[in-house]
Parts: structure tokens; C-alpha cells; sequence
């Protein structure tokens, strides 16, 4: 990724009018049907603004593409209304999307000519509200007076923010690369996140409601204590029914969830991999400037900022009389507290580090941070939500879930936590907060206001977080810090019989079990390096856009195809090599090492790493002769024959718990630097 990045950025320094032309091009298509909603032109004129305060690329010819580029996108779809009148709306395809047209004409009646305006920072209807503002007739004069205001202020705040965050990146200097990497993981997530959500709204509610109606017509036929449940449950009549129902299947996929997690934990299942994987990525991409912001979002899950918001809305309820929600309040927080301690006592899992917890919050599984704080504000904006105006029920609940997940992940970032303690935390609060909520929407419960609850419980949580914040920071910043000390051994027990302890098969991210680790490194990289080009190895090709295309030819040398990265107990390799294998003038396959760097210090009067390795071989397929495609063989040990052969003092030893088989004998190469010596090739 930081090759690719690296490799474009040199590409707009040389050529920075392709840079000025994609802003035009981009800012082009933001407004015209239909493309606007694919294209994703917002993120990437974000991305090239961002780029001006390091001198890549100029502020005045980015604001003048973008602001020309959204005046010709609006005036082109304003044309066409005036044009085809209401006949282009039947076209494909336009004709695909009705109920967007509806939003977009209702808009534009709602707001008249300053829908123009307007749309302009509303996705969806931008597209198309130039296109009846044409259909309307709306006088040209009048419209391209709005359309270009409008055109500088979307230019304006898209490439100035794009100034503002690439200038902040720039502050931070060697800071700004894992924070940005750390930024784009976040903002994939949470588009992944949405566009299931999205997709579940639309495909899956249907099936949903389907399966809800022929569950009524069964409760229906039959004369049973469940059908009878199930009948009140679901009757069409109770205001409250679709409520009870989302509320019945969020209990029963939360408990699938978090007992499946229970099990693995208990069983040291493959998700126990992931943790260590994901548990080493994060821990590598930590800095200074992260962990001030983490540790200040961890802290306003603290127990005393959970106290005091709990405390602050039983008043208001108790104030408010009603007592039955008040008693829900309560059975809410305190269950999950009580609750998660008692599983967390009953399992007694470490934390993956010693963070100065004590008692029972030395115990990990499930995390007491996103199980409580799931459940308190996951319940506060289910009240709140319950009492206000569906156009701000969104917000609230936006609201409640970026904070839950922020305090969640500042868990993983910190090292506090196990992925699967974190999942486990919010799948047991999910399940906790469903249950509850079938209990309470069964009966009816006096009003609450839910403004006045609103805004006391954020000022609850804003004056004591912050006062949290500003007590504990100092201290939680020594708890929480990235622990230096790594696990050492001298060169000669590593020799004997130290090796063993490393990993014997690579493990990703997701906690698969992959190619065994059958080469290990003890000493500097430039000198592995070094000893391995003497003999016909080569550095990988990098990432750049022009070699990623080398994918789409059948001609290509080996060595200009770059080499996929892969994950070895979430760090990526350090140092990857290929060897082409040549079938007469065909170059049918390559051998690949990856390296990675292991937590752990060998001392022998001087400190040196240790690295461990896989060795594969890639065979190369040609499908309809059109691509490129490689696929790894299963055989490792003549690949890891081929790397043996350049050391004339390694080592092939085997693992004791391996069993051998036709893919691995499990032996395992060992070398270090200063007793071997290169055989150096002809």
C-alpha cells in the first residue's frame, strides 16, 4: 500500500494537470443521474486536496476544475430537463429508480429554486434536481445564478477539507502514515458497515415481513401457549408490534452470536488466531497522536462516567414518574454489569498484556467497556428514539452507535482487549438490551420527555467524561503505553532448540492456519538480502498502477509481476523475494520467500532480530490467454531445498509435533548471519 501510494504521488508530480483534469471529470459526473450515485467522486477529490499542502499539487487549479466541473455537471442535466421534458424519465436508466425520482421532485417542490442549492450537498437528489428544475422551466438566468453559488461553495468546502486534513497529516510527520492507514480501515469498515445495513433494508426487510405474516397465519391456526404468544406478539394492532418483532430476532441472532464466541473461547478455536493476528496489525500501527485520542475515548467508557450518566437519567425518570422505566433503567445496567463480571470470573482469560488491572478486572472475556456501554446507550436512545420525530430518530441512533463503537474499538487499539472479547462484549449486550426491550415495549410506559432526557444525558456524559478525562489521563497514558520489552534469547539456545518456539504454520487475519514456516533468520535483513541476490534472487516488483496491469498480460516477465502481501500474525512480510524457474524460454513459475519479523531479541554480546520465513512456489495460468493468474503449489519442501542450497552451514531440523506428509517433512531451515557462508552461483 505505502509503494502504490508513493508511486501515485510521484505520478501527479510529474503530471499534475491528469490530477486537475479528474477533479473536472469527477465534479462532472457528482450530478448526472444515475452515474453520480456510482461514482465516488467526493472520496477521491477529498484524497487529491489533501495532497496540496505538500506541494504535489496547487489550490487555485483543484478549486477551479471542481467548481467548473459541478457548474457544466448541473447546467448538462438542467439541458436535458428542457429538452426531453418529463419523456426522459422513462428512459433506461432513469425509469429503474422511481422512488428516487419521487424524493427528487418532491424536493424540488419543497424547496423551489433553491433546491438547487440545497441538492447540491444532498446525495441521492443532487443528481436529479436540475433535471426537473428543466422540466419545470425554470428560467435559465435564474438557475445558473444558483447553480454556480452553489458550484463554489461545494468546490470550497470539498478541496479546503481536503487542505485542512492533508495539512494536519503533514503536522504529525512520521505519525501521519498509521494514523492514516488507521483512518482508512475505519472509514472501509464503516462503509462495509452501511452498505450491509443498506442492503439488509432493502432485500432483507421483504423476506422479513413475508416471513413475519405466514408466522401470524400459524399462530393463527393453532391453540397453544406459544402460537398464543407468537399471536400477541405479532398482532397488527399494537403499535408497537414490528418493534417487538426486530427486538425478537436482534435477541435470538445476539445470543447465536455471542454463544458461538463462547464457544470458541472456551475451545481455542481458529478465532483465538485472529486475535493474535489482529492484536500484533493494530499494536504496529499505534502512535502518540492515536493513543492520546484513544485513551480519551476508552476513558468515557470508564465505570465513573457510566456511573454518573446511569445516575443522571434515573433521576430524570424519577423526576419524571416514571418509575417503570426507571426500574428497566436500573435492571439494565446493573444486569449487564453484574452479569459480564460473573462470566468474567467464571472464565478467568487473560488480557493480552499486564495493564495494571486488578481484581476482577484482570479477566478479559467478555469486555466490560463495550458490554455496558452497549447496553446504557444502546437503551438511552431506544428511549429517547421512542419519543421523537422519525426524521430524528436516525440522529440518535447514528449518534449512540458511533460512540458505543468508538469506545469498543479504543479497547482493540489499546491492546485492553482480544477481538473476540470486544465482538463478545457487544454480541452478550446486544442480546441483553433485546431481551429487556421485548420485555418493556409488552406493556404500556408513561412519557418521559425525551428531549429534556436527551440533553441531560449529554451533559452527563460530556461534563463527566471530561472530567474523567482530565484526571485519569495522565495516568491511564502510563497503563496504556506500548510495552517495549520484548522476549530475548541468546543465539546458541535459539540455535538448539529456541526455534521451536516460533509459529510453525503462517496464521492470517481471520485466524486461518496457512503454509508452514519452514525457514528462520537470525540477523539483519541487508545481509539476508544481500546473500540471497548473489544467489539469482531478486526483490519483488512494487505496487504501482503500471504494475498491478502487468496482471492483465500473458508476456510478462515474473519478475515484473509484483507478489501479493500476506499476513503472518498481523504483520505484513518485511522482506519478499522471487526466484523465476524457466521452463526453456517460458517462464512457467517462480519461487516467492516472504519474511516476517518476530517479537523476539537474540543476544549474543550484541542484540540482533529474528526473522521467520515461508518459501512457495508460484505457477502461472493463462486463462482464453486474456490474464495472468498465479495459483500456490502445495509442495514446500523443494522450494525450501532451493533456499537451503545457498547456505552451506544451515540447519534442516524438524518439528517434533509435525507429522510429515507429501506437501512438508516438517523440517524447518535455520541460518544466521556470520557463520554461514553463500555458495555464490555461476
Amino acid at each position: 500500500m505505502t509503494s502504490l501510494v508513493s508511486s501515485i504521488i510521484e505520478f501527479l508530480t510529474v503530471n499534475p494537470h491528469i490530477a486537475y483534469l479528474a477533479v473536472f471529470v469527477l465534479a462532472l459526473s457528482e450530478s448526472i443521474p444515475i452515474i453520480g450515485a456510482v461514482v465516488p467522486g467526493t472520496a477521491v477529490i477529498l484524497a487529491l486536496s489533501a495532497l496540496v499542502p505538500s506541494g504535489v499539487l496547487l489550490l487555485w487549479p483543484l478549486l477551479i476544475a471542481a467548481t467548473s466541473g459541478a457548474i457544466a455537471s448541473d447546467g448538462f442535466s438542467f439541458w436535458l430537463g428542457r429538452r426531453y421534458h418529463r419523456e426522459i424519465l422513462g428512459f433506461w436508466p432513469l425509469n429503474r429508480h422511481p422512488e428516487l425520482i419521487q424524493r427528487s421532485e418532491a424536493f424540488f417542490e419543497r424547496h423551489g429554486a433553491m433546491s438547487v442549492f440545497f441538492a447540491r450537498f444532498v446525495p441521492g437528489v443532487r443528481a436529479f434536481i436540475p433535471l426537473f428544475a428543466g422540466m419545470m422551466g425554470m428560467a435559465a438566468s435564474r438557475f445558473y445564478a444558483v447553480n454556480i453559488a452553489s458550484a463554489v461553495a461545494w468546490a470550497s468546502s470539498h478541496i479546503l477539507s481536503g487542505v485542512l486534513a492533508g495539512a494536519t497529516f503533514r503536522l504529525l510527520g512520521a505519525a501521519a502514515k498509521p494514523l492514516a492507514i488507521l483512518l482508512v480501515v475505519l472509514l472501509a469498515t464503516g462503509w462495509a458497515l452501511l452498505r450491509i445495513v443498506r442492503w439488509t433494508l432493502r432485500h432483507g426487510v421483504p423476506y422479513f415481513i413475508d416471513a413475519l405474516k405466514r408466522l401470524r397465519s400459524w399462530a393463527g391456526t393453532h391453540n397453544t401457549l406459544l402460537s398464543r404468544g407468537v399471536s400477541r406478539l405479532l398482532d397488527p394492532s399494537r403499535p408497537e408490534a414490528r418493534t417487538l418483532a426486530l427486538s425478537a430476532v436482534l435477541l435470538i441472532g445476539a445470543a447465536w452470536l455471542f454463544f458461538g464466541i463462547l464457544e470458541d473461547v472456551v475451545t481455542g478455536d481458529p478465532l483465538l488466531l485472529a486475535d493474535s493476528a489482529i492484536y500484533h496489525a493494530l499494536q504496529d500501527l499505534r502512535t502518540a497522536p492515536g493513543d492520546a485520542l484513544m485513551i480519551a475515548i476508552t476513558e468515557l467508557g470508564d465505570t465513573q462516567v457510566v456511573v454518573a450518566v446511569t445516575t443522571v437519567v434515573l433521576l430524570w425518570l424519577m423526576w419524571k414518574r416514571a418509575w417503570r422505566t426507571a426500574t428497566y433503567w436500573m435492571v439494565a445496567i446493573a444486569g449487564a454489569s453484574v452479569l459480564n463480571t460473573i462470566i468474567k470470573v467464571a472464565l478467568h482469560r487473560a488480557r493480552p498484556g499486564e495493564l495494571l488491572y486488578a481484581g476482577w478486572s484482570a479477566f478479559s472475556f467478555p469486555s466490560g467497556h463495550s458490554t455496558v456501554n452497549f447496553v446504557l446507550y444502546g437503551f438511552l436512545a431506544f428511549l429517547i428514539a421512542r419519543e421523537i420525530r422519525p426524521a430524528w430518530r436516525l440522529v440518535v441512533i447514528l449518534g449512540a452507535a458511533t460512540l458505543i463503537f468508538l469506545i469498543a474499538f479504543s479497547r482493540l487499539y489499546l491492546g485492553a482487549h482480544w477481538l473476540s472479547d470486544v465482538l463478545g462484549g457487544m454480541a452478550f449486550g446486544s442480546a441483553w438490551l433485546a431481551l429487556l426491550s421485548l420485555s418493556y415495549l409488552r406493556r404500556q410506559a408513561g412519557p418521559i420527555e425525551s428531549r429534556g432526557l436527551l440533553v441531560a444525558g449529554g451533559l452527563a456524559l460530556i461534563l463527566a467524561g471530561g472530567l474523567n478525562v482530565y484526571r485519569s489521563h495522565a495516568t491511564d497514558s502510563d497503563r496504556y503505553a506500548i510495552k517495549s520489552g520484548v522476549p530475548s534469547m541468546t543465539v546458541t539456545d535459539w540455535w538448539a532448540s529456541g526455534w521451536e518456539q516460533l509459529p510453525a504454520r503462517r496464521i492470517d487475519l481471520t485466524g486461518e492456519t496457512n503454509e508452514p514456516l519452514t525457514f528462520q533468520w537470525a540477523g539483519g535483513l541487508t545481509e539476508l538480502q544481500d546473500v540471497l541476490q548473489r544467489n539469482g534472487w531478486r526483490d519483488s516488483a512494487a505496487w504501482t498502477p503500471l504494475s498491478a496491469l502487468n496482471w492483465l498480460s500473458t508476456q510478462t516477465d515474473s519478475a515484473a509481476l509484483p507478489v501479493i502481501p500476506l499476513f503472518a500474525s498481523g504483520r505484513l512480510p518485511s522482506l519478499t523475494l522471487i526466484r523465476s524457474n524457466s521452463d526453456g524460454a517460458l517462464t512457467t513459475s517462480r519461487l516467492v520467500l516472504r519474511v516476517w519479523v518476530v517479537d523476539f531479541e537474540l543476544t549474543n554480546g550484541r542484540s540482533s532480530a529474528l526473522w521467520m520465513g515461508s518459501v512457495v512456489e508460484e505457477r502461472f495460468y493463462h486463462p482464453l490467454s486474456l490474464v495472468t493468474l498465479t495459483s500456490t503449489q502445495p509442495g514446500m519442501n523443494a522450494p525450501r531445498g532451493t533456499l537451503a542450497g545457498v547456505f552451506d552451514n544451515g540447519r534442516l531440523l524438524p518439528r517434533p509435533e509435525e507429522t510429515a506428509n507429501g506437501d512438508w517433512d516438517g523440517n524447518v531451515l535455520l541460518a544466521r548471519y556470520g557463520k554461514t557462508q553463500e555458495k555464490i552461483s555461476d
